[in-house]
């Protein structure tokens, strides 16, 4: 009786959250007021999750908790129990962000690099609950991204671009073609 007690205490001291990232189960223990971008990061090693503002403006630390685009540094670990978190290195095996890649770089959308994960993220999310999204919820998926080194019209034009990719996949499955 005594040691379930300590056991007790000792999950109590040593509390833990579980989800998957990119497909793999993630436990942590301890303080579970870290934020998740902390935990992708250090306790994880997905350093393509990119620290910027730590306040949810920059789109830098995107992620897809449940297929919805997540500012990782306002996510507290005890908030991404039981979740289903994608970092861009999990992009790889998802057909749709494989579009929104070509057709960023096919428009020449970056220069440094350092926000593209947050913007492939933000989009990825986007066309997977839209693949044929308008001007108006392009620009609205991609408002808590920041890009400091180039316009944003190479970007808009690669959104754009990969929409229409998305457009030809449906028209050319339709048809019985291949795109």
């Amino acid at each position: 009786m005594r040691s379930q007690g300590l056991l007790m205490i000792a999950e109590w001291e040593h509390p833990k959250v579980c989800f998957t990232v990119d497909g793999e189960a993630v436990t942590v223990r301890g303080a579970l007021d870290r934020r998740l971008v902390d935990i992708l990061r250090e306790d994880c090693g997905h350093t393509g999750v990119k620290r910027g503002c730590d306040i949810g403006r920059c789109g830098a630390c995107m992620v897809l908790v449940d297929g919805a685009a997540t500012n990782a540094c306002l996510l507290m670990a005890f908030q991404a129990d039981g979740t289903a978190i994608t970092t861009p290195a999990g992009l790889d095996a998802m057909p749709a962000a494989q579009i929104v890649r070509e057709a960023l770089v096919e428009e020449v959308a970056f220069q440094c690099g350092y926000c593209a994960p947050g913007f492939v993220m933000s989009l990825t999310a986007l066309f997977l609950r839209d693949e044929a999204p308008a001007r108006e919820a392009i620009l609205t998926a991609l408002e808590g991204n920041i890009c400091r080194c180039t316009g944003y019209h190479s970007i808009l034009r690669g959104a754009e671009r990969a929409a229409r990719k998305f457009a030809a996949l449906r028209n050319g499955a339709a048809e019985g073609q291949t795109p």
